[in-house]
């Protein structure tokens, strides 16, 4: 099976080209901002006309933590429409190519029953600060509904939970929580700082995933029949971000105090995936949330720190 994996330079696209790439099975094209401009439809086109593959997996957008998308709110829904408009439309005349569309669990609503499962998509408002982003992807579903039942395409919309791991982003203000905190505490290790302070009051819930368990679970999709053309992936398993903190601050040996700001948005006060539907397909995640923080820490020492 030839797989297009697009936005093989980041945190999902860099795992499924590893992951995926020791599956003999598979010949795995990867493809990135370098070579293909998947804001210009011409060179999209291109790129799917030349690789010619069997399944595309669209691990391309642009991504951020609740800083991010509440600052760039016209950037994230413009930059995600136009890599998606451009890949569904691209993929029109080639019926035969499968689709495998990353999203997001913010695609749903902010007062969804926990766990959320898929059938709350589009069943109230979203969650303010990360709508633009929410938007996109949720035109990006609606495309693809429409070229499944106007042209005959298969393609699979998966919502994964909170992902975090290698590769990550780990900016100190474009980044998720996991990649921010990690990479905020080794700075004030650094520093002998003697107070952390953290957005938000810690109470929220928030369930992880490490990437590689999602590049696992896409795997199991691959080689499964009559999957859903919606399904959510997640752990199951969730924590607060107090409760999260304190197990970054054990990993990274930071040994000053932490301080929640209460005057900061604490975002959705818990997002829980309802994953029932992969998991009785046969799938379960494998990599806990301790041993997947303490090998992303590693990484990022081995790779990203640097004063």
């Amino acid at each position: 099976m030839k797989i297009l994996v697009l936005g093989s330079g980041g945190l999902v696209g860099s795992s499924l080209a590893r992951v995926l790439g020791q599956n003999k099975k598979y010949k795995i094209h990867p493809s990135t901002r370098k070579d293909t401009n998947l804001f210009i439809k011409d060179e999209t086109e291109k790129l799917i006309n030349d690789v010619n593959p069997d399944l595309i997996i669209n691990a391309a957008a642009k991504v951020g933590g609740i800083v991010a998308n509440n600052t760039n709110r016209t950037e994230f829904i413009l930059e995600n429409l136009k890599i998606n408009i451009n890949l569904l439309e691209s993929i029109i005349p080639h019926k035969d190519i499968k689709l495998i569309n990353l999203g997001s669990s913010c695609i749903y609503p902010l007062d969804s029953p926990n766990p959320i499962s898929e059938d709350n998509l589009m069943n109230g408002k979203l969650e303010p600060t990360n709508s633009p982003y929410a938007m996109a992807k949720l035109t990006a579903i609606e495309m693809g509904d429409a070229l499944s039942q106007q042209y005959g395409h298969s393609i699979i919309n998966l919502m994964p939970t909170n992902l975090y791991g290698p590769n990550d982003n780990f900016s100190e203000t474009s980044s998720h929580v996991i990649p921010g905190l990690i990479r905020r505490l080794t700075i004030a290790k650094h520093n002998k700082d003697e107070v952390f302070k953290v957005w938000g009051t810690g109470t929220p819930k928030r369930e992880f995933l490490h990437v590689d368990d999602l590049s696992d679970a896409i795997q199991f999709l691959i080689e499964s029949n009559e999957v859903p053309n919606l399904i959510n992936v997640g752990s199951g398993q969730e924590v607060t971000i107090k409760e999260l903190v304190t197990l970054l601050v054990d990993i990274t040996s930071f040994e000053g105090e932490v301080l929640f700001d209460s005057s900061m948005p604490d975002g959705n006060p818990r997002k829980l995936l309802d994953s029932s539907k992969l998991n009785q397909m046969g799938w379960n995640n494998s990599i806990d949330l301790n041993s997947g923080l303490e090998s992303t820490y590693k990484w990022f020492m081995k790779n990203e720190f640097n004063l």
